[in-house]
């Protein structure tokens, strides 16, 4: 087994090593708004769960240049945000998000998605996703050397949006859902084969 020191490695390879073998990663679409009113949408899989009581969740935002990207400055002006699962069906429409865009341009109408009111907050979501997640802004933590690194968003769900099709007594259908995730370079990956292991009691 080879061994490495992350301090004898460049940004990139750590990079490499993060994302090759941290894998699958859920992928949340983030749509925020700018105080000029601009719907911003982009995808991050450095994103998951924090707690379910109250329900919170993690976004990582990564920096550029130690600069914020917008869906970092839009959550924090406005402490508010929406994010949606990617799966089969939208991966396709959510990839071109990910596209370097200026602030004053919108990302949701390059990619031809459709903006949907939100219940409890101002922000809108995007109708192609089968689940939407209405959050506040608990917590945003500057991360890094001087802070350089990213921007960890916390958000606490106030409201749920989930598709009847993929919904049944409480849960959520996972094949229905057919959410997809992130590996390494261009890929990514379905669910494929489910298999049960019984926890230990």
């Amino acid at each position: 087994m080879k061994s490495f020191s992350p301090t004898d490695l460049s940004e990139r390879d750590n990079y490499k090593f993060l994302i090759g073998g941290i894998i699958p990663r859920p992928i949340a679409f983030v749509t925020t708004e700018s105080i000029d009113g601009i719907l911003n949408g982009a995808p991050f899989s450095y994103f998951n769960i924090i707690t379910a009581n109250p329900p919170m969740i993690s976004i990582s935002v990564q920096r550029q240049a130690g600069k914020q990207k917008d869906t970092a400055r839009n959550a924090i002006e406005k402490n508010e945000f929406v994010v949606h699962i990617v799966d089969e069906l939208n991966v396709e429409a959510i990839n071109k998000t990910a596209a370097a865009l200026p602030p004053n341009e919108s990302e949701v109408q390059l990619a031809g998605l459709t903006p949907v009111d939100s219940v409890k907050i101002s922000v809108p979501g995007v109708k192609e996703a089968k689940i939407r997640l209405e959050c506040k802004l608990e917590q945003a933590i500057p991360l890094g050397t001087n802070n350089e690194a990213c921007d960890l968003l916390i958000g606490k769900i106030v409201h749920y949006h989930i598709d009847e099709a993929i919904y049944e007594n409480g849960r959520i259908d996972s094949n229905g859902l057919k959410a997809v995730s992130r590996l390494a370079g261009d890929h990514y990956a379905k669910i494929g084969e489910i298999f049960t292991i019984e926890r230990p009691k």
